[in-house]
This record gives structure tokens, sequence and C-alpha cells, in this order.
């Protein structure tokens, strides 16, 4: 039997649970254990998938299709590990399966309650990653806070299986917030104290608190919460605030955070913490030889959350170039063709960013058309991709009304559009591509150079196409098309040659960098994006000495 480790959280929302639980499994995983990580989300919707990410952030996609939530992207960062269908569980899915099997006559006329039906399949499912053997330890991060009306079941379910599973088989750890009033230049603990004291009312005691702060605790700090939430002292952990998510797993060794949770659930057989690859990174990350500016030009980019993954990526393929990366949102509603030259000025490198709908899209292809025509970096990721083939025809193709169907059905040119046999399908993300597809890569080309092989698999969420009936059209103009699937002949992949980095791909390669397998397009694009800068600044250089002299 595995054992089962529960991370909730209290005070308030956004205190960082996935990210503790990440650092935490990360610890585990260190010392030898097979860790897993799984998220219960309290939100009615089935999953993220049709959430607008305004509303949720990013949403993540699997190997196995699975749209899920963000943090899932954060648990394969930080074990680098695939995730999937069963590590993401919301009240909407669990609902929807009890009344399922209620409408096929399961509960033998029984009246379905949320005890013991709905409790009954969030423990199922909390228990389901450990029953084959395959973990050493299955942590769970329940989604919200304490005292949420819409996590009650999920906390009772905790409380059962407390009840339930020997003593050392289950632990929770508690996240709550100690705020630091300047005014009085005091840590007040009293918000930790009603948040535990709250998860205990509902019958869950924490065996763990880990204490957000922006201030050491010191020992006498700690001793008062330890009396007050009736927990041991060195059971209460300091988190404070680091520059980067990634010492975070370094911050929790220094406190003994895995030490403390390997005693309760008594695991003994384990390892010193083998970290290495982590510290080289860290220490990579930290400590930059250079400096590039990329423009990421996106329609939700008032929300970081919206594009964590790709973020993320460019903090991994940063460390592997040692470049300290600066993002520069640009929204794509404000581009125009008058103002694209002001807008991009500076940028040693573009991306352009995956979404749906009409909204900020002429602005991106103002965009491509500026990147492409004076030799700056691009990289276009799923309708960044559209986007360079939409502003080809147009441009170079003369086809000046050449559009995606998803933004005009009655386009002359439907230089993008929906597959014939996903046309007839109603249902919202039933007509995506979703999950884990192949590619068969050309040789010769720039992918086959980034990749160093000629079949690979990518990670896939979208809907339209590139429209094979313009192939030839795009290929006797100069467009390489570098990637096919090789079994519907769809294009993944979409080069220019003879410039500096040109590249679309109609997938999200953003979804499966973690911090020891960077994903290898981003890795090459800012390798680019690091020679443009050097090429600019050589340029530069001589006119500023001439301008001192």
């Amino acid at each position: 039997m595995a054992k089962y480790i529960f991370v909730t959280g209290g005070v308030t929302s956004s205190l960082g649970k996935g990210i503790i639980a990440a650092s935490l499994a990360k610890l585990l995983q260190a010392r030898g254990l097979r860790v897993t990580i799984q998220k219960f989300d309290p939100y009615i919707n089935v999953d993220p998938g049709t959430l607008n990410p305004y509303e949720h952030g990013e949403c993540f996609v699997t190997e196995d299709g699975a749209e899920t939530d963000l943090d899932l992207g954060h648990y394969e960062r930080f074990l680098n590990i695939h995730t999937s269908q069963a590590n993401n569980v919301t009240t909407g899915r669990i609902y929807q399966t009890v009344i399922n099997r209620e409408r096929a006559g399961d509960f033998l006329g029984k009246t379905v309650q949320v005890v013991p039906h709905i409790t009954d399949e969030i423990k199922r499912r909390m228990l389901l990653l450990g029953k084959d053997g395959k973990y050493d330890v299955v942590l769970t991060e329940i989604g919200g806070t304490v005292g949420d009306i819409e996590s009650l079941p999920f906390i009772e379910a905790v409380r059962q299986l407390q009840w339930e599973l020997p003593d050392e088989d289950v632990m929770v750890v508690h996240l709550t917030l100690i705020p630091y009033l300047k005014a009085a230049k005091e840590l007040k603990t009293k918000p930790t104290q009603h948040s535990v004291k709250m998860l205990s009312e509902t019958g869950v005691h924490p065996d763990v608190i880990v204490c957000r702060t922006e201030e050491p605790l010191g020992n006498d700090i700690k001793r008062k919460i330890a009396l007050f939430c009736n927990v041991k002292t060195e059971a209460v952990i300091e988190a404070m605030d680091a520059s980067t998510i990634y010492e975070v797993p370094l911050l929790m060794l220094r406190e003994k955070l895995d030490l403390i949770c390997l005693q309760k659930l008594n695991i003994t057989n384990y390892q010193e913490p083998q970290l290495d690859k982590w510290k080289v990174f860290l220490d990579k990350l930290k400590y930059p030889k250079s400096k590039v500016t990329i423009g990421l030009i996106g329609k939700y980019v008032e929300l970081q959350d919206a594009y964590k993954s790709i973020l993320e990526s460019f903090v991994h393929a940063g460390a592997i170039n040692e470049v300290k990366i600066q993002v520069v949102n640009v929204h794509s509603e404000y581009i125009t063709a008058e103002n694209v030259a002001e807008k991009l000025e500076g940028l040693d490198g573009l991306l352009v960013a995956p979404g749906f709908g009409m909204r900020g899209i002429e602005g991106k292809i103002v965009a491509v058309k500026y990147a492409r025509e004076n030799g700056l970096p691009f990289f276009g990721i799923c309708l960044g991709m559209q986007m360079a083939v939409i502003e080809f025809a147009r441009t170079v193709l003369n086809l000046p009304h050449a559009h995606s169907t998803e933004m005009d059905q009655s386009t002359e040119d439907a230089v993008i559009n929906m597959m014939e046999e996903q046309k007839k399908i109603k249902m919202m993300g039933g007509t995506m591509r979703l999950g884990s597809y192949p590619c068969m890569i050309k040789e010769g080309t720039l992918a086959h150079k980034i990749y160093g092989d000629s079949e690979i698999s990518e990670r896939h969420r979208h809907r339209y196409e590139f429209n094979n009936q313009y192939l030839e059209q795009f290929e006797n103009a100069g467009v390489v098309f570098s990637g096919r699937n090789p079994e519907t002949g769809l294009v993944e992949i979409m080069e220019i040659p003879n410039h500096p980095f040109f590249i679309g791909v109609q997938y999200h390669p953003e979804l499966k960098s973690t911090v020891e397998r960077p994903a290898p397009l981003f890795v090459s694009f800012i390798e680019a994006v690091k020679k443009y800068n050097e090429q600019k600044s050589s340029i530069k250089s001589p006119l500023l000495q001439s301008e001192m002299i």
C-alpha cells in the first residue's frame, strides 16, 4: 500500500499549495521514493477545458489528453514525470460519476447523498493512484481554502481516510499565512490559529503546518503556533518568499519537511537527497552571463497564469543558455501596422502565443509580418503558427482574404480549416485534438537539427488545422513543412529558411518542458535570440565608441 499525504490551505488562496506539494514530492523523489501528485479542485466544471484563461489561468494538457489544472504543470516540471487524467479530479467529475451510477441503478433505489455516496467516490479517487503498487507516496492537493463551502466534501473525505487508514499511512500538511504588520512590526499568528481551528472543527487534524511568511518566524513564533495548533514545534515549517519557485525544494529541505513526513509515515528505507542536477540548474538560473528581451504576443497577457507553461519553459531554456530572459507582454489587440515597430522596439525575439477566438488576431498577424520581414527570431505556438501561415498567405502568396474558418467561416482562402470529420461534432472539446500525437520530421530541416530525431511526440490542444490544399503553393514560395503527422498528413511544423529563426508549431512544446528536460524548441529559440542580441550589440558598440570620442 502507498502512503498518502494531503495538502490543504487556509487563510487565503494563492499561497502556493501546488508549489509546496511539488517541492515536498521532489524531496521525497530525491530520496529514492516513487512519488506522484494529484489535484482535487472544488469547482463544478468537469475540467478546466471550457474555462476562460482569465478565470482559471492556463489549461494544462497531459499525455493522455486530459485538460487539467495548471498545478499539474508544476508537478511535471518538478518531478520530471507524466501526469494523467487520474491526477486531476473536480467536483463536477465526482458528481457526474455518481449521478451516472444513480441513473444506471447502481444504488438499488437508495437515497443518494453527499455522505456517503459523494465522499465515497472522492475517497475512491484519492486512493486510486496508490492501488497498484506503482508509487510509495501519493500526494493530494486539495484546491480552495478551508472554510469554503465547496471544499467541504473533500475535507470530509480526508477526515474519513484519517480514521480508516492506519496512522502511519496518512498525514495532512496544512499551508497557512503568517502576515507581517509593518505598522506594528510584528508577525501575527492569529489567522493561522483560526485556520487550523476551522480545519480541526471538520475533524481533520494537521500533522504539519507550513507557514508562508515574508519575515523569518523565529523559534518563539514556531513554539506559539505549535502550542495553539496542537503540533510539535519541529512540525511548524517556515516558508519564506523565494526569488524563484525552484528554490522552494531547497528551502523545504533546510526546514526538514521531508524528514518530518518520512518519520510520520514510518518510512525508513530512504537515501540522502540527490539534488545535484537541481542545484546546477538553480546556479545557472541565478547567475546568468547575459540578458535578452523577448516579446510575448498574446491576448490574455494581463494574467500571467494564462501562459504559465510558456513562461516556465523560458526559465528552463534561459538557464541552459545561461541568459536572463526578460519577457515583455504585448497585447495583440493593440498592435497595428502603424505602431508595430514602436511596440516591438528593443526586442531580441518574438513568441506568438496560443489562444482561441477573433479578438487580437489581426495584431498577431501584424507582429508575425514584422518579425519575418525584419529578421527578428520568431516562434509561433498553435494559434501562433496559424497566424504565421495566414500572414505568409496574405503577404507572399498574394491571397489578401486568407484566414482561418475559426474567425471567418466565409473566407475565400481558408488556409486554416477544420477537418471534415470534426465538423459534425457539436460538444465543446469534442472537436479538439488533445494529448500526445506523433510527428515525423524531415531530415536537413531546422526542426530536425533542433530535435536530433526524425520522429517525436508532442501534446496538442486545438481544433483547426493547416489546409493541405494550399500545401504546394506554400512550398513553392519557400515555406518548409518540416513536421507532419504520419497518420493524417496534418502539418505540425512550418519553418522559413534564410531567417535567423522562424518556426511555428501546431502543438504545445511548453507542456513537456521540465527542469531536467527543457523543451528543445525553447532551448534553440533562446539560443537564436541570444545570438541575435550579440550581433545587435556588436553593431551598436562601434557607434557608441565613436560618440564617446
